[in-house]
């Protein structure tokens, strides 16, 4: 049987996240203020295409995450992006003392925060996906990461990142560590996604517990016109 790593976007938005998603047929999409990353059925045909195209519109920019399908003819490949999907295999997981739960009301915060360091896509409700923890320092939030993709018995921990100024000191560590133990308490599996060319990230990663299950990539495509 398929595991649900193996398409989480799609398992996410038909399982846990359904909640967030936009379907038409057999394809579903985070709403756009959540998520940017649409999922297809492992074996799309050519009517799951068509109501790709149809849910997204045409020039939008789709993500399709892990094991993504190629678009067929017609479409254009904007970026095909090597990754890499890591899952716990013994992390130390543990709450973090100096961790805070971050809210709708964080969100400015958050979302200056990923624009000055870029760990990947957010959004101004990406927070309802699931748990967020910062830490701050003087009042203001220098680090943080929380839980995004959700396909059953899982869940990924993304947006991990640093204010520059504040790098070296092993909060992005900590904060991985404190929402892992979250997963584990609901009794899920934490996981997570990186670009293969993030190799000390990844490096970081395996040396905490992670595994490296698959090799991904992450295509953004652009709907013909």
């Amino acid at each position: 049987m398929a595991s649900p790593l193996d398409n989480p976007a799609w398992a996410s938005l038909t399982g846990p996240h359904a909640r967030f998603a936009e379907r038409r047929g057999r394809v579903v999409r985070y709403l756009e203020d959540v998520a940017p990353f649409l999922g297809l059925p492992g074996d799309p045909d050519e009517q799951d295409w068509r109501d790709v195209a149809e849910l997204a519109g045409p020039g939008v920019v789709v993500l399709t995450a892990a094991t993504a399908p190629r678009p067929p003819s017609g479409w254009e490949v904007l970026d095909a992006l090597p990754g890499v999907q890591l899952v716990d295999e013994g992390v130390a997981a543990a709450p973090d003392p100096e961790a805070v739960r971050l809210g709708l009301a964080d969100v400015p915060e958050m979302l200056d925060l990923v624009e000055r360091t870029k760990p990947g896509p957010f959004r101004k409700r990406t927070v309802e996906l699931g748990t967020y923890l910062g830490i701050r320092r003087g009042g203001a939030l220098v680090a943080m990461a929380g839980e995004r993709l959700h396909p059953p018995g899982f869940t990924e921990i993304s947006a991990v990142c640093t204010d520059p100024a504040y790098r070296g000191q092993g909060l992005g560590t900590r904060l991985v560590l404190a929402v892992a133990a979250g997963i584990r308490e609901r009794g899920e599996t934490p996981m997570m996604h990186a670009a293969a060319s993030n190799t000390s990230a990844i490096r970081l990663y395996l040396s905490l517990g992670f595994a490296l299950r698959q090799r991904p990539d992450f295509v953004a495509v652009r709907v013909p016109g």
